[in-house]
């Protein structure tokens, strides 16, 4: 039976000023199989583009799942295939893969722009060593700010939710934060609270998304890929359905939440730390 994407969600139909189109894909991962992830993802990225949507962001590793065979599984072909992907269906693209670097493999979000072009390499900062990632794949050097369908963005990997400094450390330059993750639903509940609380701290969008089914490893995903706005309101939710889900953000609204309540402006400069 084909591929159809869900019905699609928005916050509103209206064109807004300042606006970004987001398609948040939320898959049901194939385990350790780049080749029908990226079939689907092309199937997905059709949807997205017939929507309007001008970014489309896929969850970690969305090429295997949350696997620790990087040497095993390569990602060579999974890079090739974003690029094609972003320039055939002229969409902004976030995406998650897993990739061989060295003795270990890194955990990266890749950014393109509509022509294809790499616009940020991020590699996960925090390896999740509850699950044995820092054995498998080496902690990323630094952050990444980075410009996407205009918008300043940077993009953030699962467990680097848990660290909020890091996310603190990009907040003054960029009005949209991506959170890539393969989040379990047994701490669905702190999906939600953290992301909600980095928006909050960062007085910028923070949009979160997810997996949904079941891993090889038996490990079960609720889904959850959301957006919250700059005062930490939930501009969206979605159920655990595989589906594109498509969210009209008014950038505008970082600035003047900043300008009201300018928080940010307190921050201290010499990064206080205990």
């Amino acid at each position: 039976m084909p591929y159809a994407p869900s019905p699609t969600a928005t916050l509103t139909r209206k064109p807004v000023p300042d606006s970004l189109r987001l398609a948040l894909i939320q898959p049901d991962t194939a385990w350790e199989n780049p080749e029908a992830n990226i079939k689907k993802a092309d199937r997905m990225l059709s949807g997205a583009a017939e929507s309007g949507a001008t970014v489309a962001a896929f969850p970690e590793m969305f090429t295997t799942g949350f696997s620790m065979k990087a040497h095993a599984i390569k990602g060579a072909e999974a890079l090739d295939s974003l690029s094609s992907l972003a320039s055939k269906h002229n969409i902004n693209l976030l995406a998650g893969v897993a990739s061989a670097s060295g003795l270990q493999g890194l955990n990266k979000a890749l950014a393109y722009d509509n022509s294809g072009s790499l616009v940020a390499d991020y590699s996960k900062m925090h390896p999740f060593s509850f699950a044995d990632e820092d054995k498998h794949y080496s902690p990323g050097p630094g952050t990444a700010v980075f410009k996407l369908a205009g918008v300043a963005s940077s993009v953030f990997i699962c467990y680097d939710l848990r660290f909020p400094e890091v996310f603190r450390s990009v907040a003054r330059q960029v009005k949209v934060i991506y959170v890539l993750a393969n989040w379990p639903a047994s701490r669905h509940d702190h999906w939600h609270a953290l992301l909600k609380a980095r928006a909050i701290e960062n007085q910028c969008f923070v949009a979160g998304v997810n997996r949904t089914g079941a891993d090889g490893e038996g490990i079960a995903y609720a889904g959850g890929s959301c957006v919250y706005g700059p005062f930490g309101e939930e501009v969206f939710l979605a159920d655990e359905s595989e589906g594109v889900y498509i969210v009209d953000l008014d950038i505008s609204l970082a600035d003047s939440t900043r300008s009201r309540y300018p928080f940010l402006k307190d921050m201290r400069a010499d990064g206080f730390s205990i």
